[in-house]
Protein backbone atom coordinates (compact mmCIF):
# COMPACT_ATOMS: atom_id res chain seq x y z
CA UNK A 1 0.00 0.00 0.00
CA UNK A 2 1.20 3.59 -0.97
CA UNK A 3 2.14 6.23 2.13
CA UNK A 4 -0.89 8.49 0.25
CA UNK A 5 -3.02 5.36 0.69
CA UNK A 6 -2.30 4.53 3.97
CA UNK A 7 -1.69 7.81 5.91
CA UNK A 8 -3.85 10.64 5.96
CA UNK A 9 -2.74 14.43 7.94
CA UNK A 10 -5.28 16.59 9.58
CA UNK A 11 -5.42 19.79 11.78
CA UNK A 12 -5.37 18.97 15.45
CA UNK A 13 -5.19 20.69 18.41
CA UNK A 14 -2.45 21.92 20.46
CA UNK A 15 -3.67 19.48 23.79
CA UNK A 16 -3.60 16.58 21.59
CA UNK A 17 0.53 17.43 20.81
CA UNK A 18 1.46 17.69 24.38
CA UNK A 19 2.38 14.14 25.65
CA UNK A 20 4.31 14.00 21.95
CA UNK A 21 6.22 17.35 22.45
CA UNK A 22 7.06 16.20 26.32
CA UNK A 23 7.92 12.31 26.05
CA UNK A 24 8.66 11.58 22.49
CA UNK A 25 10.47 14.60 21.31
CA UNK A 26 14.21 15.34 22.97
CA UNK A 27 13.65 18.64 23.67
CA UNK A 28 10.90 18.14 26.19
CA UNK A 29 9.08 21.44 26.09
CA UNK A 30 5.53 22.36 24.24
CA UNK A 31 6.95 25.29 21.85
CA UNK A 32 4.29 28.28 21.02
CA UNK A 33 2.03 26.45 18.45
CA UNK A 34 -0.45 28.33 15.86
CA UNK A 35 -0.63 25.74 13.76
CA UNK A 36 -0.61 21.77 14.69
CA UNK A 37 -1.41 18.86 12.59
CA UNK A 38 -1.83 15.17 13.07
CA UNK A 39 -0.30 12.24 10.58
CA UNK A 40 -2.86 9.52 11.16
CA UNK A 41 -2.91 5.69 10.09
CA UNK A 42 -6.84 4.89 9.85
CA UNK A 43 -8.16 6.33 13.10
CA UNK A 44 -4.65 6.12 15.07
CA UNK A 45 -1.97 9.14 15.88
CA UNK A 46 1.56 8.18 14.85
CA UNK A 47 3.22 11.14 14.04
CA UNK A 48 2.81 15.16 15.02
CA UNK A 49 3.79 18.33 13.32
CA UNK A 50 3.58 22.19 14.52
CA UNK A 51 4.47 25.54 13.53
CA UNK A 52 5.15 28.29 16.07
CA UNK A 53 5.97 31.96 15.61
CA UNK A 54 10.06 32.25 15.28
CA UNK A 55 11.30 33.59 18.47
CA UNK A 56 14.56 35.69 16.76
CA UNK A 57 13.67 39.08 14.91
CA UNK A 58 16.06 38.13 12.02
CA UNK A 59 13.99 35.56 10.97
CA UNK A 60 11.18 37.38 11.00
CA UNK A 61 12.47 39.65 8.92
CA UNK A 62 14.38 37.28 6.65
CA UNK A 63 12.43 38.28 3.94
CA UNK A 64 11.88 42.31 4.83
CA UNK A 65 9.73 43.99 6.46
CA UNK A 66 6.95 43.30 3.69
CA UNK A 67 6.72 39.20 4.90
CA UNK A 68 7.47 39.91 8.38
CA UNK A 69 3.50 38.25 9.55
CA UNK A 70 3.93 35.80 6.91
CA UNK A 71 7.09 34.15 8.60
CA UNK A 72 6.32 31.11 10.64
CA UNK A 73 9.06 28.55 12.04
CA UNK A 74 8.39 24.74 11.99
CA UNK A 75 9.57 23.86 15.45
CA UNK A 76 8.84 19.98 15.89
CA UNK A 77 8.61 17.39 13.99
CA UNK A 78 8.00 14.04 15.30
CA UNK A 79 6.81 10.48 14.05
CA UNK A 80 6.59 6.89 15.71
CA UNK A 81 9.27 4.49 15.00
CA UNK A 82 9.54 1.84 12.23
CA UNK A 83 7.26 4.05 9.87
CA UNK A 84 7.89 3.66 6.10
CA UNK A 85 11.27 6.01 5.09
CA UNK A 86 9.72 8.42 3.41
CA UNK A 87 6.83 8.96 5.54
CA UNK A 88 8.15 11.94 7.42
CA UNK A 89 9.13 13.99 4.23
CA UNK A 90 5.72 13.39 3.07
CA UNK A 91 3.75 14.23 6.25
CA UNK A 92 5.66 17.57 5.96
CA UNK A 93 4.98 18.17 2.55
CA UNK A 94 0.89 17.49 3.40
CA UNK A 95 0.86 19.68 6.20
CA UNK A 96 1.97 22.15 3.36
CA UNK A 97 -0.90 22.02 1.37
CA UNK A 98 -3.62 23.13 4.67
CA UNK A 99 -1.27 26.44 5.68
CA UNK A 100 -2.20 29.68 4.61
CA UNK A 101 -0.16 31.20 2.19
CA UNK A 102 1.85 32.83 0.90
CA UNK A 103 4.68 31.79 3.87
CA UNK A 104 8.35 31.70 5.11
CA UNK A 105 8.73 28.47 6.70
CA UNK A 106 11.95 28.24 8.51
CA UNK A 107 13.12 25.15 10.72
CA UNK A 108 16.03 23.72 12.21
CA UNK A 109 18.10 20.47 12.26
CA UNK A 110 20.47 19.80 15.60
CA UNK A 111 24.03 18.45 15.23
CA UNK A 112 24.26 18.15 18.99
CA UNK A 113 21.09 15.52 18.24
CA UNK A 114 22.96 13.72 15.19
CA UNK A 115 20.21 15.05 12.51
CA UNK A 116 21.61 17.38 9.62
CA UNK A 117 17.99 18.00 7.93
CA UNK A 118 17.80 15.47 5.49
CA UNK A 119 13.74 15.41 5.67
CA UNK A 120 14.20 19.31 4.88
CA UNK A 121 16.76 18.43 1.79
CA UNK A 122 14.22 16.19 0.44
CA UNK A 123 11.38 18.62 0.24
CA UNK A 124 13.78 21.41 -1.22
CA UNK A 125 14.12 23.63 1.47
CA UNK A 126 17.05 26.36 1.06
CA UNK A 127 19.93 25.45 3.61
CA UNK A 128 21.22 28.72 4.55
CA UNK A 129 23.89 28.26 7.28
CA UNK A 130 24.11 28.26 11.13
CA UNK A 131 21.41 29.82 13.75
CA UNK A 132 20.30 29.39 17.22
CA UNK A 133 22.41 29.53 20.46
CA UNK A 134 25.96 28.48 21.18
CA UNK A 135 24.85 27.66 24.96
CA UNK A 136 22.35 25.59 26.53
CA UNK A 137 21.61 25.54 30.64
CA UNK A 138 20.71 22.89 32.55
CA UNK A 139 19.13 22.53 35.90
CA UNK A 140 16.87 19.72 37.31
CA UNK A 141 18.23 17.59 34.31
CA UNK A 142 15.96 19.83 32.00
CA UNK A 143 18.05 21.50 29.25
CA UNK A 144 17.05 25.05 28.01
CA UNK A 145 17.91 27.22 24.75
CA UNK A 146 18.69 30.99 26.23
CA UNK A 147 15.18 32.10 25.26
CA UNK A 148 13.80 29.39 27.66
CA UNK A 149 16.34 29.72 30.29
CA UNK A 150 14.79 33.19 30.76
CA UNK A 151 10.71 32.16 30.01
CA UNK A 152 10.57 29.07 31.85
CA UNK A 153 12.95 29.12 34.53
CA UNK A 154 13.04 32.93 35.43
CA UNK A 155 9.60 33.79 34.63
CA UNK A 156 8.16 30.64 36.07
CA UNK A 157 10.19 30.30 38.87
CA UNK A 158 9.42 34.37 40.06
CA UNK A 159 12.82 34.77 40.27
CA UNK A 160 14.96 38.34 39.57
CA UNK A 161 16.25 38.85 35.98
CA UNK A 162 18.21 42.30 35.47
CA UNK A 163 17.07 43.06 31.92
CA UNK A 164 21.34 45.41 32.25
CA UNK A 165 22.57 41.68 32.04
CA UNK A 166 22.65 38.58 29.68
CA UNK A 167 20.77 35.86 30.70
CA UNK A 168 23.97 33.86 31.30
CA UNK A 169 25.26 36.40 33.64
CA UNK A 170 21.61 36.15 35.53
CA UNK A 171 21.86 32.24 35.73
CA UNK A 172 25.42 32.40 37.32
CA UNK A 173 24.40 35.17 40.02
CA UNK A 174 21.12 32.95 41.08
CA UNK A 175 22.49 29.54 41.22
CA UNK A 176 26.11 30.08 41.83
CA UNK A 177 29.58 30.48 39.46
CA UNK A 178 32.77 28.21 39.16
CA UNK A 179 36.32 28.74 37.85
CA UNK A 180 36.07 26.92 34.42
CA UNK A 181 33.16 28.71 33.03
CA UNK A 182 35.01 29.09 29.85
CA UNK A 183 34.42 25.54 29.07
CA UNK A 184 31.25 25.08 31.20
CA UNK A 185 29.63 26.00 34.80
CA UNK A 186 28.93 23.34 37.06
CA UNK A 187 27.24 24.98 39.58
CA UNK A 188 26.04 24.58 43.47
CA UNK A 189 22.52 23.11 42.84
CA UNK A 190 23.29 21.39 39.87
CA UNK A 191 23.20 23.72 37.40
CA UNK A 192 25.79 24.31 34.58
CA UNK A 193 26.20 26.26 31.31
CA UNK A 194 26.87 24.24 28.66
CA UNK A 195 28.48 25.11 24.51
CA UNK A 196 26.39 24.17 21.39
CA UNK A 197 27.28 23.63 17.94
CA UNK A 198 24.89 25.99 15.95
CA UNK A 199 21.85 24.75 14.36
CA UNK A 200 21.12 24.04 10.45
CA UNK A 201 19.23 26.71 9.37
CA UNK A 202 16.48 25.71 6.43
CA UNK A 203 14.13 27.72 4.85
CA UNK A 204 11.55 26.99 1.94
CA UNK A 205 8.76 29.53 0.62
CA UNK A 206 5.31 28.39 0.17
CA UNK A 207 2.76 30.50 -2.60
CA UNK A 208 2.19 31.34 -5.87
CA UNK A 209 5.32 31.24 -8.46
CA UNK A 210 4.57 35.31 -8.43
CA UNK A 211 4.67 35.38 -4.96
CA UNK A 212 8.19 32.85 -4.16
CA UNK A 213 10.06 35.15 -6.34
CA UNK A 214 9.20 38.31 -4.47
CA UNK A 215 10.22 36.39 -1.54
CA UNK A 216 13.44 35.31 -3.14
CA UNK A 217 14.21 38.92 -4.49
CA UNK A 218 13.90 40.06 -0.18
CA UNK A 219 15.45 37.39 1.24
CA UNK A 220 18.73 38.15 3.06
CA UNK A 221 20.12 34.75 3.77
CA UNK A 222 22.40 33.51 1.16
CA UNK A 223 21.71 29.81 -0.35
CA UNK A 224 24.60 27.30 0.31
CA UNK A 225 25.27 23.70 -0.48
CA UNK A 226 23.41 20.95 1.86
CA UNK A 227 24.91 19.57 5.18
CA UNK A 228 26.12 16.26 5.28
CA UNK A 229 26.61 13.47 7.59
CA UNK A 230 25.20 10.39 9.40
CA UNK A 231 21.72 10.94 10.92
CA UNK A 232 21.29 9.53 14.42
CA UNK A 233 17.70 8.68 15.92
CA UNK A 234 16.47 9.33 19.21
CA UNK A 235 13.82 7.39 21.39
CA UNK A 236 10.56 7.64 20.75
CA UNK A 237 9.15 4.24 21.92
CA UNK A 238 6.88 6.20 24.39
CA UNK A 239 2.90 5.29 24.20
CA UNK A 240 1.23 8.27 23.89
CA UNK A 241 -2.61 8.04 25.51
CA UNK A 242 -3.66 11.68 25.21
CA UNK A 243 -7.80 11.62 24.28
CA UNK A 244 -8.50 13.55 21.16
CA UNK A 245 -11.70 14.87 22.65
CA UNK A 246 -12.58 17.01 25.53
CA UNK A 247 -15.35 15.88 27.68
Amino acid sequence: MSIKNKYNVKSIKSFECKEWLIYKHYAGRVPNIIYSFGLFNKDKLVGVCTYGLPPAENVLLCCGLKYKKNSIELNRLIKNDNLEKNVQSWFVSQTFKLLPKPLIVVSYSDPNNGHNGYTYQALNFMFTGKGGSPKEYVYNNKQYTTRHIKDYWFKNKNLPFNKDKTVEQNFIKIIGDHPNRSKFVRVKIGGKIIKMQLKNRYVIFLGNKKQKKDMMRNFIWNVIPYPKGDNKNYDTSYQTITQTRLF
